[in-house]
């Protein structure tokens, strides 16, 4: 969050962390949580740090809009979909700690408290999500963890939160490998399970740093690997870009309880056309990215909704064997995305293929290949599923089936490919 504008505020912020680690053995996080990638919806992209509930009583970062949030999510069939963390980011509590240094929600915004909130996201049965921030200040200016770490995990658990996001604004970024690695044994010492989502890679490699991904993978369930995300295609696309030209670094770690996180789903907000949020709910499947929505489900139109409970793309993103995929061919500027999935036949995985348009020209766009050239071999053939469309294809498509695919212009086609 605010990464472009943390670049200058991590020059200002090379404060010490206070260590946690009262021995120099390292655990790791052992939680048993995420074994498919976190589902669910946040407050930050779409309603940022909107605190005047005077002008903007819908917006504002409150009780009321998580509630509502809440509402819709088991109303319009996101529940039942997987969507299940509410997550509330940053801007929620007062400026300043208490006398005994424990963070405050905001009185007006959140007259009822935390736990009272997260009892009523439990009464529905979600989870509830919270954010704090590594540094001494969260990237909105609000109290920060340093100093506060174990205070902070134990006011967590007795909320009964299910999910901590730790940001890492007004940090030195050379203390990341200890100071999120101490939080999440925090976490874990006060006997609740909470899935940890991490910043830690994203502010280093802002900073010149390389992470330590192992380490990474080790102590945290998600973690966010690039910019954030904004309500544009062209956000869009630049994350789409990094995820593509590092996948040698990064698609080795992903995984059972630990994923890479591209950022939040923006479907159904303002930048977006319906072609491209096809492209994000596809790319973040074949991806194995967490779902994490940022949008407001009450004026989410019904076609952006569809795209957000296909449960072919949900099934697709939560495949068990956890793997993540990567990009295998580019033809005049379509990129070839492929991930192997369930079921397996014959020694062979199925195959979940986006094809992504980065034709910008006006007009849908033919390209040609056969399955070797992106990987899939299974001389038995397979069986085609176009999943937008849900149509299946009559005829077994080979390894060297000569393939024929239109794409629109900034837009996607997501087949699955069954191994037969």
């Amino acid at each position: 969050m605010y990464l472009r504008q943390n670049k200058k505020m991590l020059l200002i912020s090379a404060l010490p962390f206070v260590c946690i680690l009262l021995a120099t053995r390292v655990y790791s996080l052992e939680n048993g949580l995420a074994r498919t990638p976190p589902m669910g919806w946040m407050t930050w992209q779409r309603f940022r740090c909107i605190t005047d509930c005077g002008t903007f009583p819908n917006d504002c970062i409150s009780e009321n809009l998580v509630k509502r949030t809440v509402d819709a999510l088991v109303r319009d069939g996101f529940k039942d979909a997987g969507y299940e963390y509410v997550i509330i980011d940053d801007c929620w509590p007062e400026m300043k700690r208490s006398g005994e240094g424990l963070l405050i929600p905001d009185k007006i915004r959140f007259p009822n408290g935390m736990k009272a909130l997260g009892d009523y996201i439990h009464s529905n049965g979600l989870k509830f999500g919270i954010y704090q921030d590594y540094g001494t200040k969260t990237c909105a200016g609000y109290p920060g963890i340093i100093g506060y770490e174990e205070l902070d995990a134990n006011l967590f658990a007795s909320w009964g939160v299910d999910y901590v996001k730790l940001d890492g604004c007004y940090a030195d970024p050379k203390t990341m490998d200890e100071g999120y690695v101490a939080f999440g044994q925090l976490l874990n010492k006060t006997g609740r399970p909470m899935v940890y989502s991490c910043s830690w890679p994203v502010y280093q490699e802002g900073n010149g740093i390389d992470p330590n991904f192992t380490l990474i993978a080790k102590h945290c369930n998600l973690w966010r690997n690039w910019d954030d995300i904004d309500d544009s295609w062209s956000s869009l696309a630049s994350i789409a870009n990094y995820f593509a030209e590092n996948e040698s670094r990064i698609q080795q770690f992903a995984g059972p309880g630990h994923w890479n996180d591209p950022d939040m789903l923006i479907i159904g907000n303002f930048g977006l056309s319906l072609e491209q949020s096809k492209v994000q709910m596809a790319l973040w499947a074949v991806l194995a990215a967490p779902l994490i929505m940022s949008n407001d489900l009450d004026a989410i139109r019904p076609e952006y909704r569809e795209i957000l409970l296909n449960r072919e793309i949900i099934n697709i993103n939560q495949d068990s064997l956890g793997i993540q995929g990567v990009r295998r061919k580019v033809i005049n500027n379509i990129e070839i995305w492929a991930r192997p999935i369930l079921p397996k036949n014959n020694d062979f995985y199925s195959f979940a293929v986006a094809y992504v348009s980065h034709r910008t020209d006006g007009a849908p766009f033919k390209i040609q290949f056969n399955l070797t050239e992106i990987g899939l071999t299974n001389s038995h053939g397979y069986v085609e599923l176009d999943v937008f469309e849900d149509v299946i294809s009559s005829t077994i498509k080979y390894p060297d089936t000569l393939l024929s695919v239109i794409v629109n212009p900034t837009g996607c086609v997501l087949h699955k490919f069954i191994a037969f």
